[in-house]
């Protein structure tokens, strides 16, 4: 048997795999909430105690860089290692990879129904390489190139990259942030994280007035960007600060998108991954963020034929570590 895990800042994804059900029918998977939790191994022993077999390999994707075989969660207290890890599960065979490094390997598995296109005009190569970048609690972009009998996965830290303004009111929300943040990366701005910035950004600014009844239900919550989110996507539109907030991070996102398009020039498709995306459709289906992922100037035209997908599926990163467990580790 394969266990394989989806590590975040917010959640923590397990499953169990087999060679004969292959990488997207777990024999069983359950959720746990991350910082419920003192470590990964904790949770891993919980999760199997009720299992008799023995677990031949395990491959985790986890939210922050890998590096010796030891793994620091970026937006959770943890240090991930893998040798302790294989000695909570009594086997030598354990990998850990980037959570998009996961993604990546379990995009060549996607059906038509696992996404939605946002440029129809897009024409996929077939062996070109694909990009994927994803906004959840953070910001995690990686890319796929061919091996010649498969596609590889690469991962990256290109969410932590230097925010670039492409406008004035970016500029200043640039200017805003530089007051908080000693850098501001795209992660600041383009991310679960990164949305409650952009809000106090026109709040405080006098951009965008806070609503009484929307102060207080924010100072309800722990974390507010579920709460801006679901305001900004209401038919009613009657909340400019959140519809403010969620058009701003969409123009961002289409920027730094398109940045990455022209950095690896992705022929083989451009793909949103993360918790965000499927859940503000609607809002990326009205085109601000096509218009700004084309924005390029002179080199727009290298992108207006580049496939562009969102991810609906929403265990992609479990997927492609398990992905990686039967058939790469």
């Amino acid at each position: 048997m394969i266990l394989a895990g989806d590590i975040g800042g917010t959640k923590t994804a397990l499953g169990i795999y087999s060679y004969e059900k292959g990488m997207r029918s777990p024999l069983f998977s359950k959720t746990f909430p991350s910082a419920n939790y003192a470590n990964l191994e904790a949770i891993v022993t919980e999760f199997c105690a009720p299992f008799k077999f023995e677990i031949e390999k395990a491959a985790f994707g986890v939210a922050g860089p890998v590096s010796g075989g030891k793994a620091k969660i970026t937006n959770l207290p943890w240090i991930i290692d893998k040798d302790h890890l294989a000695n909570a599960l009594n086997t030598p065979s354990v990998a850990l990879l980037n959570d998009l490094e996961a993604i990546a390997w379990s995009i060549p598995s996607l059906e038509k129904n696992d996404m939605y296109a946002l440029n129809n005009r897009g024409n996929t190569v077939q062996g070109g390489t694909i990009a994927i970048i994803a906004p959840g609690t953070g910001l995690g972009e990686a890319f796929l190139i061919w091996g010649g009998t498969r596609y590889l996965a690469q991962s990256s830290e290109g969410g932590h990259g230097d925010f670039a303004p492409t406008s004035e009111l970016e500029i200043d929300l640039l200017r805003y942030l530089m007051q908080k943040y000693e850098r501001v990366s795209y992660e600041r701005v383009c991310s679960g994280i990164g949305i409650p910035n952009i809000y106090n950004f026109f709040k405080d600014s006098g951009r965008a007035e806070e609503p009484e009844w929307l102060a207080r239900e924010v100072a309800k919550t722990k974390d507010p960007t579920p709460l801006i989110v679901k305001i900004a996507l209401k038919k009613d539109g009657n909340c400019p600060i959140c519809s403010a907030t969620l058009d701003m991070f969409i123009s961002i996102l289409g920027s730094e998108a398109g940045n990455m398009a022209l950095k690896i020039l992705p022929s083989g498709g451009v793909y949103l991954g993360g918790g965000i995306p499927p859940r503000i459709l609607p809002a990326l289906q009205k085109g601000l963020f096509m218009e700004k992922f084309l924005h390029k100037g002179r080199m727009s035209h290298l992108l207006v034929n580049m496939p562009v997908n969102v991810i609906l599926k929403t265990d992609t990163a479990l997927t492609g570590a398990a992905y990686y467990g039967l058939e790469i580790l």
